[in-house]
């Protein structure tokens, strides 16, 4: 049975060179295993969620999706680091230089350590003032605190896996992180239902569960690293602090980070609104996004597929064949998106019986993601295209297009139709304009990204490693 297990981690595991082969071939294999994988971390979430509903109350799960906007903001810190780090580590594998790969590795590691710690102290010293600046509802706040403050405590599990599974992605292995979190994902269900279940530890044995299981799949991916030798190298001078690749890994990296804050910022702004319409929208829009986590997986997974597609074949200079699995990976990313609002309108009701037992909340929940669902088929558009952009080196360009979506259309939309409709049976607007302003943002976005990336700006200025370079009429290098 070992030598069974061994010989499918050699199949599947390991590095995959992306800048041979049959692109579409190439494309399905590295999303597969991505896009299971996405969907089990999107698990650790849901599952917290449907037990607390199931087992604490409707209160308990608004209070779990009133703590999300502020965890993302402060997570932004640590995003850019990973983003950066990915793409390098797709160039530079593509590259074949695996001096430069193993130091881009060890000064990663590095600065999450470092960002890590940040994220313990500051975030645990804000979380209380700033969740009564959101307005939360006073029947949700307390249970909000404990939630975040333990998740914040235990941020270097969640920081790690990351970091580290996008390092093992970037080398084109998306197998061994989806292992390794199926097993922490059923870590997570057993003592979600132990802790919230029979303890009775509400929202805090739901964070404890996370916490745990997070810091477990974090250790697996370094250890999987750690054996990697034929790919890198992590012994002293892999660690060795090297300002200039540190600023290299900014400069990719920055702009997602940015691009991540200006979304955490409009999601407190827009959860700030949720707040003012009482307990009952905050718990239907937690609902929401736990089905809109796993609705959006297919168009993120292609993001990132084509993020690691670019950056390896960017930095082997094959650019025609970047223009062909491009084609490929747009066809794949649409279908797929169509099927799956095809699901959410047929089982929609299901799917949101699995976090209440309260009709009044499925019912208006699935009308909400009734109104969002073409909105996901836009976002097919522009994380697809957004990941070519990020893997030549071109993180300024999504982050422009996100500033835009989000602060000049998003935000200021929901906070104006609010207005509009306020009535006596909505004395403070109508809870629907918050996924309408959504859907018009996610539709604006596409158009945009599709612009852009047709006028080909991105291309004249990729940049690999700290180089850049005009890509936009070359074709493959021999």
């Amino acid at each position: 049975m070992a030598n069974g297990i061994q010989k499918m981690i050699d199949r599947f595991g390991g590095a995959r060179d992306m800048t041979t082969g049959d692109p579409a071939k190439c494309l399905i294999e590295f999303a597969l295993p991505l896009l299971i994988g996405n969907i089990a971390q999107q698990l650790y979430s849901t599952v917290d969620s449907i037990v607390v509903g199931k087992y604490a109350g409707d209160n308990a799960l608004g209070a779990i999706g009133a703590t999300m906007p502020m965890f993302n903001l402060i997570f932004v810190l640590f995003m850019g680091i990973s983003v950066g780090a990915g793409i390098l580590v797709s160039q530079y594998y593509g590259a074949k230089d695996k001096k430069l790969l193993s130091q881009t590795v060890g000064n990663s590691l590095i600065m999450v350590a470092v960002v890590s710690l940040i994220i313990m102290v500051v975030g645990s010293i804000i979380v209380r003032p700033f969740m009564a600046f959101l307005n939360t509802p006073p029947e949700l706040y307390d249970m909000a605190v404990d939630y975040l403050t333990i998740l914040l405590l235990g941020v270097a599990g969640t920081t790690y896996y990351n970091i580290l599974s996008g390092i093992l992605r970037g080398i084109g292995d998306s197998f061994m992180p989806l292992v390794f979190l199926l097993v922490c994902t059923i870590i997570n269900t057993i003592l979600d239902i132990i802790l919230v279940g029979p303890m009775h530890m509400g929202v805090t044995g739901a964070a404890l569960a996370t916490v745990l299981a997070q810091i477990i799949s974090s250790i697996l991916c370094y250890l999987r690293i750690a054996k990697m030798k034929e790919t890198f190298t992590l012994d002293r001078e892999a660690f060795r602090v090297d300002f200039r690749l540190i600023k290299h890994l900014l400069v990719l990296g920055i702009p997602t980070g940015v691009t991540q804050m200006i979304f955490s910022l409009a999601s407190i702004m827009v959860q700030s609104l949720t707040n003012n319409f009482g307990a009952m929208i905050v718990t239907v829009n937690s609902i929401i996004m736990r089905v809109d986590g796993f609705a959006m997986m297919p168009n993120f997974t292609f993001g990132s597929t084509m993020t690691t597609y670019a950056g390896q074949n960017v930095g082997a200079l094959k650019i025609k064949r970047l223009h062909d699995g491009t084609r490929e990976g747009m066809k794949m990313s649409l279908v797929v998106s169509a099927v799956l609002v095809a699901v959410i309108l047929l089982i929609g009701k299901l799917l949101m019986g699995l976090f209440t037992n309260t009709q009044e909340i499925i019912d208006y929940a699935y009308h909400m993601m009734c109104i969002l669902a073409a909105g996901y088929i836009g976002m097919a558009v522009t994380q697809m295209l957004s990941g070519v952009m990020r893997g030549a080196g071109d993180t300024m360009t999504p982050m422009w297009i996100s500033i835009i979506t989000t602060v000049v259309i998003r935000v200021p939309l929901a906070y104006l139709m609010a207005y509009m409709t306020r009535s006596e049976a909505y004395p403070n607007g109508d809870p629907k304009t918050l996924f309408i302003s959504l859907l018009i943002s996610w539709i604006a976005g596409a158009v945009l990204t599709a612009v852009l990336y047709m006028r080909r700006g991105w291309a004249k200025h990729a940049r690999v490693g700290g180089n850049v370079i005009d890509i936009s009429q070359m074709g493959d290098a021999e």
